[in-house]
């Protein structure tokens, strides 16, 4: 009985070596692809930081001085800040 339980467990380790064997070697994994994303995560990151910059600077322009504008010239700022921020991790890895 303990035999064959531990047959099973070896099978399966067996068969999963195979899979993921299979898979590494079939070219379904494809590092173009990954660049390609990369560049295109780039240039949307890049695209959104540039248009939150814009807006912080024209909101700054046309600001109201009450709670909800700091509010949204906080939003648009922080905003800015990631996406310019993914967009300089993103021009690295390219």
């Amino acid at each position: 009985m303990y035999y064959n339980l531990k047959k099973g467990l070896t099978m399966k380790h067996t068969l999963l070596v195979v899979l993921i064997s299979t898979f590494a070697v079939s070219g379904f994994y494809n590092s173009a692809d990954d660049t390609e994303a990369n560049k295109a995560a780039y240039e949307e990151n890049s695209r959104l930081c540039k248009i939150f910059s814009k807006k912080v600077e024209d909101y700054k322009s046309t600001m109201r001085q009450d709670e909800l504008a700091i509010s949204t010239l906080a939003s648009y700022e922080q905003r800015a800040d990631i996406y310019c921020k993914k967009a300089e991790e993103a021009k690295k890895s390219l």
